[in-house]
Formats: C-alpha cells, sequence, structure tokens
C-alpha cells in the first residue's frame, strides 16, 4: 500500500525552549539514498524514544531518524515540560481518569524511569530532568472542589498529595493568586528542549543516523521492504516506525478521527535581580490548573534556560493541523492578563516569546500506538501528554517492530480505535465553541 503525505508540519511561533539555550547540534538532511534496518519518521519524545529502544533491542541495527524540522523545533521544544506520572485525564474535570488509573500510572513511572536512564546513560544536564513534583493550583471555590476530589482519588490508590494554604502558594510562587494548591510529588519538571536534545545527541554516539530537514512525502510497500520517499533521497527498509502525532492522519491512517488541537504559551524575557526581588518566590515551580482549561504556569532558572516565567493556556482545533496568526494573537492577550493578575508586582512586562503548540487527541482517549499493517508501525496520538505518553507509545512502537511483548505493547494493544469525529466543519465549529465555553468558565483558573 502506499501512504503519501498531504500535509507537513507547519509551526507558528519559535519552540522557545529550544531558542533560550545555547545553539543546537546539527543534523544534516538526507541527501543521498540508503538502506536501513528500520525507519522511525518523527524525532519528538515518541521517536526519540523508540530509536532508543530498538537500539537496546538490536544494537547492531541500522536505525535512521527523520525529522520533518529540527531537533526541539515541533512539539517537543513547545509544550510545558511536564512529565506527570499519576492520572492526567485532560476530558475530566479534575484529572481522575476514568480507566485503570494502577496501570497508567505504572506506565508513566515507567516511562520516567526510561527517561531517567537516558539522562544518566547519556549525560544529559540534570537540570533538564529535575523531579520536582508539581501543583494543582487553584483560584476558585469550584477548582478547589476539584483538588479536593481528586485528592480523594489519589488516596483511593494510596498515592500521596498534599494540599497548600495560600500563604504557602505565595511562598512558592509570588503570588497571592491562589487560595490552594495540591502537590504531588511524582512529576518530573523538564526542559524539554534541552532533554530531547540530549537525547538525539547521545542516540547519534550510539550509531543512530539522525537526519533533520528532511520531510517524509510517502512510503510504498514493495515486496518484503518499505521505500521511503524524502524530498532528496529515497531509504529502503523492512520497518517503519510513525511518530507523528496528528500528522499520522496526514499519512491518510485514522482519517477522521483524530482531534487537532492547538493550545499557546508565553515566556517572559530574562528576569533580572531586582525583578526576582519583587517577584518573590522559589527559583523552579510548576503549576497546572486544577480546572484542565485552565492556566499552567511555571517559573524556571538559569538551569534550564534563564530566570523566566512560562504561562501557557486558551485551546483551539484546527482539522487542517495548522493554528492562526489570530490565535495566537487573541491567546496572547489572553495570557498577558492571566500573568498580569497572578503577578501585579510585574504588570505590563512584555512577553518575549509567544507560541503555538500541535497537539493531538481521540474522542475516547486512546493512542494509535500498533501495526497499522506488516512492517509498519505507530507510535502516535498522545492525548495532550506528549512527553510520558509519547515516550511510552515510541517505546511500545519499537518493541512491537522488535517482535516482543510488553506491558506497554499489552496496555496499547488493547485499546479501541479511536471513535468518528463528525464532519468539518461541524467538528471545528462545535469544538471549538465548546473550547470557549469551557475556557470562560475557567477564567479564574
Amino acid at each position: 500500500m502506499r501512504y503519501s503525505a498531504l500535509r507537513l508540519p507547519r509551526q507558528l511561533g519559535p519552540a522557545a525552549w529550544n531558542s533560550i539555550l545555547p545553539e543546537a547540534p546539527v543534523f544534516d538532511p538526507l541527501d543521498q539514498d540508503t538502506t536501513a534496518d528500520a525507519v522511525v519518521i518523527g524525532a519528538g519524545f515518541a521517536g526519540l524514544s523508540a530509536a532508543r529502544r530498538l537500539r537496546q533491542l538490536e544494537p547492531d541495527a541500522r536505525i535512521c531518524l527523520l525529522d520533518a524540522g529540527g531537533i526541539a523545533e515541533g512539539a517537543a521544544g513547545r509544550n510545558s515540560g511536564f512529565m506527570i506520572d499519576l492520572p492526567h485525564d485532560l476530558a475530566s474535570e479534575d484529572y481522575a481518569g476514568a480507566g485503570d488509573d494502577r496501570a497508567m500510572i505504572a506506565l508513566n513511572r515507567h516511562a520516567i524511569g526510561f527517561a531517567r536512564q537516558a539522562v544518566e546513560e547519556y549525560g544529559i544536564d540534570p537540570d533538564y530532568f529535575d523531579p520536582a513534583g508539581k501543583v494543582n493550583g487553584a483560584a476558585s471555590a469550584a477548582a478547589e472542589a476539584h483538588n479536593q476530589s481528586y485528592a480523594r482519588h489519589l488516596a483511593g490508590l494510596n498515592e500521596h498529595s498534599e494540599m497548600l494554604d495560600p500563604q504557602q502558594m505565595a511562598e512558592l510562587t509570588g503570588s497571592h493568586h491562589y487560595r490552594s494548591g495540591l502537590y504531588t510529588p511524582g512529576t518530573v519538571m523538564l526542559q524539554p528542549a534541552g532533554y530531547v536534545r540530549g537525547l538525539a545527541k547521545g542516540l547519534a554516539a550510539a550509531g543512530v543516523a539522525i537526519h533533520t530537514g528532511t520531510p517524509v512525502h510517502g512510503f510504498v510497500r514493495e515486496g518484503q521492504t518499505w521505500r521511503v520517499q524524502t524530498a532528496k533521497a529515497v531509504i529502503t527498509t523492512p520497518r517503519v516506525i510513525l511518530t507523528v502525532n496528528g500528522h499520522l492522519e496526514s499519512f491518510g491512517i485514522a482519517p477522521g478521527r483524530l482531534m487537532q488541537l492547538f493550545l499557546f504559551a508565553v515566556m517572559t524575557p530574562e528576569l533580572d535581580d531586582d525583578t526576582l526581588r519583587r517577584l518573590g518566590g522559589a527559583p523552579r515551580w510548576g503549576v497546572t490548573p486544577s480546572d484542565p482549561m485552565g492556566t499552567t504556569v511555571r517559573r524556571i532558572d538559569s538551569g534550564q534556560g534563564g530566570n523566566r516565567i512560562i504561562t501557557r493556556t486558551c485551546a483551539v482545533l484546527r482539522s487542517g493541523m495548522a493554528a492562526r496568526a489570530g490565535d495566537i494573537a487573541r491567546a496572547a492577550r489572553v495570557m498577558q492578563r492571566k500573568f498580569d493578575t497572578r503577578f501585579p508586582q510585574l504588570a505590563g512586562m512584555k512577553m518575549e516569546h509567544a507560541w503555538a503548540g500541535h497537539l493531538c487527541l481521540s474522542r475516547n482517549g486512546v493512542a494509535v500506538m500498533r501495526e497499522i499493517e506488516d512492517g509498519l508501525f505507530a507510535g502516535c496520538v498522545q492525548n495532550g501528554l506528549g512527553t510520558a505518553r509519547g515516550t511510552l507509545t515510541g517505546i511500545g512502537a519499537a518493541e512491537l517492530a522488535g517482535g516482543i511483548k510488553t506491558q506497554v505493547t499489552r496496555h496499547f494493544g488493547a485499546e479501541a480505535d479511536p471513535t468518528r469525529l463528525p464532519p468539518i466543519p461541524i467538528r471545528d465549529i462545535g469544538a471549538n465553541v465548546i473550547l470557549r465555553w469551557k475556557e470562560w468558565q475557567a477564567a479564574a483558573e
């Protein structure tokens, strides 16, 4: 069968996590025909994890990893950097999952352990992988109720959490906006661009051939091999691993079943000493909203790219897989207000970076981690949890390609197909009305 890319990734705004780091390592585009034992398409969390897992399973395999853009320039450099171990269902009111949460916690911790081993093995800067935990912040009575519900759910799972009062929240964040918070210790706070850069560097040193600036236009089955067509060259391989998240649909897989969602974020300039004194609070922390439609806020320090604050909120569904300039302009205005409300001592500070990040969700919350046909594997559809879920689906796709069964392959292999969505434009109009309504409901958060 032939698979052709109908769309290539389009990014809006800089990948700020990447921009604030020193110059990145360079990987040349593929410019001559070659062969490989496996080709991984997409070099984000899933693709890099797939390449690493396959290298573990087959140390002598010729693995080729391709990306249309640059390392950490796509979604891997545009997320909030929370690698979360606990249930984090974005479709729920309080993040409690609807399935077997104990199994999902074990899998998430498997992903975190896999990442931690990579940090140690490849000598990745430990500042880029900080096991600091996170806080669900609450600014309203309704949000506090969400936190209390979630805390009860965690207690039923024998998972530790700790309620923080307004004073503790102010001491942590420098903000008096929050009425309370729910601290959970298992989340790793990534510098996501630094982490994926380190993965790429380590994989290259281990013999994985990485080619950026190399969009794949399609691939076709020819006998026992796949012919992968890029802009300037062809790769012949018996196995293809697709780790392109929502762009799975670009290749004609799961059409009409994937929600192409964009979230937005802004980042301050580096804060000088006087500004840091006025701000107060701890040098590093991460707050997710108690209501999933609220605002995520992080503070980082010089070890992660400078003393800065990152604000993330607003969502829009764009089935054409490209955010619009008006989307990011509106989101930036909303986030400026949110920033000013939380930090009146810094009100009016102009943001240095604003960007859009592409997420992919299925209506029933399932991934697409399976063998699509003989020799073609997918590790896609992260449901807004790209750091941990992307790592897992990459691991699982590599294990399927390597012919082994594990807890990861069994879990995702048992999932149903993504459910069908309403047709376009009804899908986009309806979803965006609902998203805007939920955003209004969570305005304080």
